[in-house]
């Protein structure tokens, strides 16, 4: 950009634009040269086959961001407030994306934020392909707390966690103390499934700022010898992540190749083929039996076949599961998730709510961001009693983020049905998936 072009740009206010399906935000004054854009692009300069680095998506699936002012401070007693309002478990995307949605009708009722960390606001697809971006845990940062909490006028309770819910009483008990709330809202995400074999204390699990933040400073002190143990859609993009960053990564699964649980062989073989092109050595039919620590810090591998791997980082990817604790507590029911009505989002419990990772519907898991928004907007309707159309879920297309052999899946995959090939040459593979004379899936690499 010309020297005449960047005074003219910047006698203009940079706007911000954010990406629906995943949360990716777009600052004009930052650009994207990863995508080749440079600081200073305007948006509608970016060229219409721009994809969005983190989901794919075209710059149509872009909207303007603009953040609230700030909304009068609401001075709310932490416990027993006498007038109860909603009350919000989890400070993620889906927490403070109901927090947006009910601030946007009513500009008055009481929301009180509960969260076992500091609510910090970020873009979690990022984790896995921020080194590749050059990515600081700072930069990921998208916005503190309790900033986010002084414009929307919310109630943040950090560094507090929810313990028990008395539905006849309408209160949440909390290691804080007691909050009434007229409306209960759950968006406590899920959690690393966790084995006996991968002890917390010698495995990461990336699964919010935090935990990657410790692991960018082990990362940060030079190459690395990594084992990932879990070749799902995180496994693969870490996987690509680490190498490209320079590091020595070897991924571990029981099933034969890559994602093989989700997509057929041909696709599976290509993710493999593009690991094994930026050096990441994939062990497939292996089952993790222990790892153990040495006292020069780097940590040894061994599994149920008499294999053994000697590494500096262990990476456990081995999926996600729901904290039942909670939701139980409280006679929720539950499937896989909190169970919730599809149109209105309640769970089986008059005034309480839920929506994200920490949901199911119809017994199914529910852990996508792209729907989280329109979600949060059912739940602020009907918290306000609003007429609303209900929320209608829709399979949202899953895009595994490895530039290597990029996947992009429409549709839910079925075990029973057949997958038909439609194009499989050197640089692209197409596929669909038939059932009962019906296309279920397409896929395409």
């Amino acid at each position: 950009m010309s020297a005449a072009m960047a005074e003219a740009a910047a006698a203009e206010a940079w706007r911000k634009f954010i990406c629906r399906p995943c949360g990716l935000m777009y600052d004009e004054e930052l650009g994207d040269p990863d995508s080749g854009l440079a600081p200073g692009t305007r948006f509608e300069d970016i060229p219409d086959d721009w994809e969005c680095p983190i989901c794919g998506v075209k710059k149509t699936d872009f909207e303007p961001y603009n953040a609230r002012e700030a909304a009068p401070a609401l001075k709310l007693p932490v416990l027993r407030q006498r007038k109860p309002g909603i009350v919000i478990v989890g400070a993620g995307v889906a927490g403070w994306a109901v927090a947006e949605a009910v601030r946007a009708l009513n500009a008055s009722t009481p929301i009180a934020l509960v969260t076992g960390c500091d609510g910090v606001v970020y873009n979690k697809p990022e984790l896995s392909v921020a080194l590749a971006r050059g990515r600081t845990p700072a930069s990921l940062s998208r916005e503190a707390g309790s900033s986010i909490a002084e414009r929307l006028g919310v109630r943040l309770l950090t560094d507090t966690i929810a313990v028990g819910i008395s539905n006849f009483r309408r209160e949440l008990r909390t290691t804080r103390g007691t909050i009434a709330y007229s409306h209960l809202v759950l968006a406590h995400g899920a959690r690393p499934a966790s084995l006996p074999s991968l002890p917390a204390s010698l495995c990461w699990s990336i699964n919010h700022l935090t935990a990657w933040s410790g692991l960018y400073k082990q990362l940060a002190e030079g190459a690395k010898s990594i084992a990932i143990v879990g070749a799902g859609m995180v496994g693969c993009e870490l996987a690509e992540d680490f190498a490209r960053a320079g590091h020595s990564v070897t991924l571990l699964d029981r099933d034969t190749a890559p994602l093989a649980a989700l997509l057929p062989e041909p696709a599976s073989a290509r993710i493999q083929r593009g690991l094994r092109a930026l050096g990441v050595q994939f062990v497939g039919q292996v089952m993790v039996a222990g790892v153990v620590g040495g006292a020069d810090g780097r940590k040894q591998i061994a599994t149920a076949c008499g294999q053994a791997f000697d590494v500096d980082i262990v990476v456990a990817a081995t999926g996600l599961v729901t904290e039942s604790r909670l939701a139980r507590n409280a006679g929720l029911a539950f499937h896989q998730g909190v169970a919730v009505d599809p149109a209105t989002l309640r769970t089986s419990a008059p005034h309480i709510y839920a929506l994200g990772d920490c949901i199911s519907l119809d017994g199914r898991p529910c852990r996508f961001i792209e729907p989280i928004a329109k979600q949060a907007e059912t739940i602020a309707q009907d918290i306000l009693e609003l007429g609303h159309a209900g929320y209608s879920h829709a399979q949202p297309v899953i895009r595994l983020k490895t530039k290597s052999a990029p996947v992009m899946l429409h549709g839910t995959p079925h075990a029973e049905a057949t997958w038909r090939t439609l194009r499989d040459d050197a640089t692209t593979l197409v596929m669909e998936q038939w059932r009962g004379g019906e296309r279920t899936s397409t896929l395409s690499i």
